[in-house]
Protein backbone atom coordinates (compact mmCIF):
# COMPACT_ATOMS: atom_id res chain seq x y z
CA UNK A 1 0.00 0.00 0.00
CA UNK A 2 1.49 3.39 -0.96
CA UNK A 3 2.19 5.87 1.79
CA UNK A 4 0.81 9.39 1.51
CA UNK A 5 2.90 12.14 3.06
CA UNK A 6 0.73 14.65 4.97
CA UNK A 7 1.33 17.24 7.69
CA UNK A 8 -0.41 16.66 11.05
CA UNK A 9 -3.79 18.38 11.37
CA UNK A 10 -6.09 18.61 14.38
CA UNK A 11 -9.66 19.22 13.42
CA UNK A 12 -12.08 17.60 15.87
CA UNK A 13 -12.12 19.00 19.44
CA UNK A 14 -14.86 16.47 20.31
CA UNK A 15 -12.33 13.66 19.80
CA UNK A 16 -9.93 15.26 22.28
CA UNK A 17 -7.88 17.12 19.73
CA UNK A 18 -6.96 20.75 20.13
CA UNK A 19 -7.68 22.92 17.13
CA UNK A 20 -4.05 23.91 16.46
CA UNK A 21 -1.25 21.35 16.26
CA UNK A 22 1.89 22.43 18.11
CA UNK A 23 4.80 20.29 16.80
CA UNK A 24 6.85 21.20 19.87
CA UNK A 25 4.25 20.11 22.42
CA UNK A 26 1.75 17.75 20.76
CA UNK A 27 2.10 14.07 19.85
CA UNK A 28 0.92 12.99 16.44
CA UNK A 29 -1.46 10.02 16.42
CA UNK A 30 -0.26 8.27 13.25
CA UNK A 31 0.35 4.74 11.99
CA UNK A 32 3.97 5.56 11.20
CA UNK A 33 6.36 8.24 10.09
CA UNK A 34 8.50 8.69 7.00
CA UNK A 35 11.96 10.14 7.56
CA UNK A 36 13.30 12.41 4.84
CA UNK A 37 16.82 13.49 4.02
CA UNK A 38 17.69 17.00 2.83
CA UNK A 39 17.54 15.91 -0.80
CA UNK A 40 14.71 13.37 -1.00
CA UNK A 41 10.98 13.26 -0.80
CA UNK A 42 10.35 9.52 -0.68
CA UNK A 43 9.01 6.83 1.66
CA UNK A 44 12.11 4.64 1.81
CA UNK A 45 12.88 5.14 5.51
CA UNK A 46 9.98 4.54 7.88
CA UNK A 47 9.13 3.95 11.52
CA UNK A 48 5.91 2.00 12.05
CA UNK A 49 4.31 -0.84 14.05
CA UNK A 50 3.50 -4.33 12.83
CA UNK A 51 0.44 -6.49 13.56
CA UNK A 52 2.15 -7.83 16.72
CA UNK A 53 2.58 -4.29 18.05
CA UNK A 54 6.36 -4.27 17.49
CA UNK A 55 8.08 -1.01 16.62
CA UNK A 56 9.53 -1.57 13.13
CA UNK A 57 12.34 0.43 11.53
CA UNK A 58 12.35 0.14 7.74
CA UNK A 59 15.46 1.05 5.79
CA UNK A 60 16.20 0.32 2.10
CA UNK A 61 19.74 -0.86 2.88
CA UNK A 62 19.41 -2.70 6.20
CA UNK A 63 15.84 -3.87 5.65
CA UNK A 64 13.05 -3.95 8.19
CA UNK A 65 14.01 -4.68 11.80
CA UNK A 66 12.01 -4.59 14.98
CA UNK A 67 13.35 -2.50 17.81
CA UNK A 68 13.58 -5.59 20.04
CA UNK A 69 15.69 -7.47 17.45
CA UNK A 70 18.09 -4.53 17.22
CA UNK A 71 18.39 -4.28 21.00
CA UNK A 72 19.08 -8.01 21.39
CA UNK A 73 21.49 -8.21 18.47
CA UNK A 74 19.00 -10.21 16.40
CA UNK A 75 19.93 -8.40 13.21
CA UNK A 76 23.40 -9.96 13.01
CA UNK A 77 24.44 -13.55 12.49
CA UNK A 78 24.47 -16.20 15.16
CA UNK A 79 27.60 -17.94 16.42
CA UNK A 80 26.48 -21.09 14.58
CA UNK A 81 26.06 -19.16 11.30
CA UNK A 82 29.49 -17.55 11.75
CA UNK A 83 31.15 -20.96 12.06
CA UNK A 84 29.92 -21.98 8.60
CA UNK A 85 31.10 -18.89 6.71
CA UNK A 86 33.16 -19.67 3.64
CA UNK A 87 35.96 -17.27 4.52
CA UNK A 88 39.65 -18.07 4.41
CA UNK A 89 40.20 -17.04 8.02
CA UNK A 90 38.26 -20.17 8.99
CA UNK A 91 40.56 -22.42 6.96
CA UNK A 92 44.12 -21.11 6.83
CA UNK A 93 46.36 -23.57 8.57
CA UNK A 94 44.67 -26.93 8.62
CA UNK A 95 41.35 -26.88 6.80
CA UNK A 96 37.73 -26.85 7.93
CA UNK A 97 36.65 -27.34 11.53
CA UNK A 98 33.62 -26.43 13.63
CA UNK A 99 30.47 -25.69 11.64
CA UNK A 100 31.40 -27.82 8.63
CA UNK A 101 30.30 -31.36 7.84
CA UNK A 102 32.59 -34.21 8.80
CA UNK A 103 34.28 -36.16 6.07
CA UNK A 104 36.42 -33.43 4.48
CA UNK A 105 39.61 -34.79 2.93
CA UNK A 106 43.06 -33.31 2.39
CA UNK A 107 45.15 -34.14 -0.68
CA UNK A 108 48.81 -33.13 -0.94
CA UNK A 109 50.62 -32.88 -4.27
CA UNK A 110 54.40 -33.07 -4.01
CA UNK A 111 56.55 -34.67 -1.36
CA UNK A 112 59.01 -32.84 0.88
CA UNK A 113 58.09 -29.58 -0.87
CA UNK A 114 54.34 -29.76 -1.57
CA UNK A 115 53.08 -27.66 -4.47
CA UNK A 116 49.38 -28.04 -3.68
CA UNK A 117 47.23 -28.81 -0.66
CA UNK A 118 43.54 -29.26 -1.40
CA UNK A 119 40.67 -29.73 1.03
CA UNK A 120 37.49 -31.22 -0.42
CA UNK A 121 34.09 -31.77 1.11
CA UNK A 122 32.84 -35.32 1.64
CA UNK A 123 31.10 -35.06 -1.76
CA UNK A 124 34.51 -34.27 -3.39
CA UNK A 125 33.77 -30.62 -4.22
CA UNK A 126 36.67 -28.25 -3.61
CA UNK A 127 36.58 -26.31 -0.36
CA UNK A 128 39.94 -24.59 0.09
CA UNK A 129 43.20 -24.88 -1.85
CA UNK A 130 46.75 -23.82 -1.08
CA UNK A 131 49.33 -23.60 -3.88
CA UNK A 132 53.02 -23.16 -3.09
CA UNK A 133 55.88 -22.07 -5.37
CA UNK A 134 59.36 -22.91 -4.15
CA UNK A 135 62.86 -21.50 -4.72
CA UNK A 136 65.23 -24.19 -3.57
CA UNK A 137 63.90 -25.17 -0.13
CA UNK A 138 62.03 -21.90 0.51
CA UNK A 139 58.41 -21.13 -0.29
CA UNK A 140 58.36 -17.85 -2.26
CA UNK A 141 54.68 -17.68 -3.20
CA UNK A 142 51.84 -19.16 -1.15
CA UNK A 143 48.33 -18.77 -2.51
CA UNK A 144 45.04 -19.73 -0.83
CA UNK A 145 41.76 -20.05 -2.71
CA UNK A 146 38.38 -20.35 -1.00
CA UNK A 147 35.67 -22.05 -3.07
CA UNK A 148 31.90 -21.54 -2.97
CA UNK A 149 29.57 -24.47 -2.28
CA UNK A 150 29.64 -25.42 -6.00
CA UNK A 151 33.34 -26.29 -5.66
CA UNK A 152 34.35 -24.23 -8.72
CA UNK A 153 33.57 -20.58 -7.99
CA UNK A 154 36.48 -18.92 -6.20
CA UNK A 155 35.17 -16.66 -3.43
CA UNK A 156 38.50 -15.25 -2.31
CA UNK A 157 42.18 -15.50 -3.16
CA UNK A 158 45.02 -14.53 -0.83
CA UNK A 159 48.58 -14.59 -2.20
CA UNK A 160 51.72 -14.12 -0.10
CA UNK A 161 55.00 -13.27 -1.82
CA UNK A 162 57.89 -13.97 0.53
CA UNK A 163 61.41 -12.50 0.51
CA UNK A 164 64.46 -13.96 2.23
CA UNK A 165 67.96 -13.13 3.37
CA UNK A 166 69.73 -16.43 3.21
CA UNK A 167 67.54 -18.97 4.98
CA UNK A 168 65.55 -16.38 6.93
CA UNK A 169 62.30 -14.73 5.90
CA UNK A 170 62.70 -10.94 5.84
CA UNK A 171 59.35 -9.86 4.51
CA UNK A 172 56.00 -10.83 3.08
CA UNK A 173 53.61 -9.00 0.78
CA UNK A 174 49.97 -10.11 0.84
CA UNK A 175 47.51 -9.56 -2.01
CA UNK A 176 43.84 -10.14 -1.22
CA UNK A 177 41.37 -10.53 -4.07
Amino acid sequence: MPINRVPPLKNDPAEGYEEDFDPNADAANVRGIVVQSDSSSDTAVQVTRDASNNLVLIDPIAGPHTLSSLLTGGSGITAAQHKTLLQLIHFIDEGPAEGFATGATKTITGTVFPSSILWKRADATKLVEQNISWAAAKPVIIQWKMYDVDGTTVLATVTDTISYSGAFETGRTRAIV
